[in-house]
């Protein structure tokens, strides 16, 4: 035996915890690790940590290769596209050796000097995690706001810098969210604040002459299940508070020249009705889902907001699901996706001419790259595919001529038509046509014989985006496929795509996956001896899913920060965004969704069977999926299942939902991952 194979994994002591409900008695023999105050949970994870470790020992000169190759394809000091605002032009850049972005800008010209607003890598010294939240500078120019999170709980404290003295004002202002916006006196400032369940919930005013005690509570929204966030709109006229849902709106507005008024309410909330504001000239134009499930474009008079005087710009259609819109002085962006394919679409107000940008790939990524002038002709976008970098290109809206601003360099010499990406589609029980993408090194045979990471999400309705990413050419140049399974419960198909992966439809998204890992192997893609499959979040929930109801399909799974004991977190209201979620899983004091969500709940259904190699990463601060789900779930696996195969909990200690914070450490961490890959899969070189 090898000492890997001779250590023993921890094993979680029980203490049997019986819920009740709806007549069920449900046993729980590790619900103590919930209570991160006891010695024990934290010795506990300690021991996985130890554990994996020692089991992973062996790859640390593979992990080394693997994070020597990641770093040497990234140009470490490298510089964003300068983006102008008034007379200011606004920046990135990193230094080789440093892990976080340092903030710049050069005034009314890109040979200026440069002033450095903000070096993170100054706030992060003395700090294992750190994150900033808001970065926004004053209308004038003249005082940066900023907040800072240095533990992974994502609250906030939110400072203010005067960029002409570069003192920091006197008072700070603790645990606010990111959402934050300046009114246009460059004085009044509105943030908001989170409930102990993390919740958005309370909008703030503050005058930066007079003291945070004084700021004045604007709003508060009641409703647990709603959440709340302010902005501003691109014309500079509105400040705009929005109220949400998993499947309402609710919007006010207030002029920017005028922030100590009270804010005006467009619409009242109803029930399953969505919408978003955009501002231009004597309209607001309104993105809704009011009889339209792929959502419509309407308009109406600033000045008369009423149902009444709304009037159809763009008509709902079955085939397309419109995103939103983004206005500027002469043109309106519309933002629509056909198929999972983004398009960009631009009408011009003074004549209502129309057309679209065009991209030569038919598998790709396109989107707003950040636009803060309001009165120009030049759109900024990025663009990227699974084989091209991201590439930053502004569009002349009157002229169509673009110009690519900047392409992501990738160091030592990738070339793309090494490379191939392309789409094939798997048939769901259903007879749904699933999307899955694919990129691959030219050369690969659909012999049976490849390693295969297949990846989804299936949530929320988020789209799973096609992208490049150069630290996946570790795994490309190997050998292994990359697929995306494009499965229900994200939107890439329109909005009827996520409503048939929510609520009591949910498992839908977890037989479309299986149903793409299967069309896979029969495509000769690869087998179930080379199959991996990966999964985040609700990404993680997925993976626990399908674990549990075919795990002969899979070799190899990660799951990282998972959503796996889904029926106790959505039972329980006094965590973090639990009821916010019912809209998306089902409320469990429901019967009927109780047994539903029990019913695929990964930790709920782990049985005495065969599992594949599996590593779990959790956060320890984690606000979104406990650091105790992951670690239940392991608890359990370690308990019943029958195989010798790894199972490997790693747990960040400093850290929440999004792992390590510096760039360095994140990229150690996916070293740390594919080693994990490679080594199951038998590939050490």
């Amino acid at each position: 035996m090898t000492e890997q194979e001779q250590l023993s994994p921890p094993i979680a002591q029980k203490q049997p915890h019986t819920h009740s409900i709806h007549g069920d008695e449900r046993l729980d023999n590790y619900y103590w690790l919930r209570d991160r105050e006891n010695p024990q949970v934290v010795a506990y994870l300690e021991a996985e940590n130890q554990y994996t470790e020692a089991m992973m020992k062996h790859t640390e000169s593979l992990q080394g290769d693997l994070y020597k190759e990641m770093l040497s394809r990234i140009q470490e000091t490298d510089l964003s596209v300068p983006s102008r605002k008034d007379n200011y032009y606004y920046y990135t850049r990193t230094e080789e050796g440093k892990a976080y972005g340092i903030f710049c800008r050069k005034e009314d010209s890109l040979d200026a000097p440069e002033e450095i607003l903000l070096d993170q890598n100054q706030l992060a010294e003395g700090h294992e995690y750190f994150a900033l939240g808001v970065l926004s500078v004053s209308p004038n120019h003249q005082i940066l706001a900023y907040s800072v999170d240095t533990t992974g709980a994502e609250k906030y404290t939110l400072y203010f810098l005067d960029l002409s003295t570069r003192e920091i004002y006197t008072e700070s202002i603790p645990d606010t969210y990111y959402s934050f916006v300046w009114a246009n006196d460059n004085q009044t400032v509105f943030y908001t604040k989170v409930d102990s369940a993390n919740r958005s919930d309370r909008l703030f005013r503050h005058d930066l002459e007079d003291a945070v005690a004084n700021d004045v509570l604007v709003y508060q929204e009641t409703d647990e299940a709603y959440f709340l966030s302010v902005g501003k709109t691109r014309s500079d006229a509105y400040l705009i508070l929005s109220l949400g849902s998993m499947v309402t709106s609710e919007v006010y507005y207030l002029d920017a020249n005028r922030p100590t008024d009270s804010f005006q309410i467009f619409q009242p909330r109803s029930t399953g009705i969505e919408y978003s504001l955009t501002h231009h000239g004597d309209y607001f134009y309104i993105t809704t889902n009011e009889g339209a499930i792929n959502f419509k474009l309407m308009k109406t008079p600033v000045n008369n907001t009423s149902k009444e005087n709304w009037q159809t710009v763009i008509s709902h259609r079955e085939e397309i699901y419109l995103l939103g819109v983004s206005a500027f002085r002469d043109h309106l962006i519309i933002y629509e996706q056909e198929e999972g394919v983004p398009k960009l679409r631009i009408h011009k107000f003074s004549t209502g001419e129309e057309h679209y940008i065009s991209f030569a790939e038919p598998i790709y990524s396109a989107g707003d790259a950040g636009n803060p002038e309001y009165n120009t002709n030049i759109f900024r976008f990025s663009y990227t595919s699974l084989i091209t970098p991201n590439s930053i290109f502004d569009y002349n809206l009157d002229t169509k001529e673009r110009e690519l601003k900047k392409e992501t360099p990738v160091l030592g010499g990738y070339n793309r038509t090494q490379y191939i990406s392309e789409r094939t589609y798997a048939t769901a029980s259903d007879g749904t046509s699933i999307p899955i993408s694919l990129v691959y090194k030219k050369g690969i045979e659909k012999n049976g014989t490849n390693p295969l990471l297949l990846t989804a999400y299936g949530s929320y309705g988020a789209n799973y985006p096609v992208y490049f990413s150069s630290i996946r050419l570790s795994l490309l140049d190997r050998g292994v496929v990359l697929a995306i399974a494009h499965i229900r419960g994200g939107s890439e198909k329109g909005r009827k795509w996520y409503e048939e992966g929510k609520l009591l439809h949910k498992k839908n998204t977890f037989t479309d996956f299986i149903s793409c890992a299967e069309h896979l192997i029969q495509e000769q893609w690869t087998s179930t001896q080379h199959l991996a499959i990966n999964g985040g979040s609700a990404g993680g929930l997925l993976m626990g899913a399908v674990l549990n109801m075919r795990p002969d399909l899979f070799k190899i799974a990660i799951a990282d920060v998972p959503f796996v004991d889904v029926v106790t977190t959505i039972l329980d209201p006094s965590l973090p965004l639990t009821v916010i979620e019912w809209e998306e899983w089902g409320n469990p004091q429901q019967k009927t969704d109780y047994d539903y969500m029990k019913s695929y709940s990964p930790y709920d259904n782990v049985t005495a069977q065969n599992y594949p190699h599996l590593l779990i990463t959790a956060g320890l601060n984690d606000p979104r999926v406990a650091y105790w789900e992951p670690a239940k779930w392991t608890a359990k696996l370690r308990d019943l299942k029958t195989d010798n195969n790894l199972l490997l909990l790693k747990t960040n200690m400093d850290a929440g939902h999004g792992g390590a914070s510096g760039r360095y450490e994140q990229l150690k961490e996916t070293a740390f991952e594919y080693a994990f890959l490679l080594t199951c899969w038998g590939i050490n070189g």
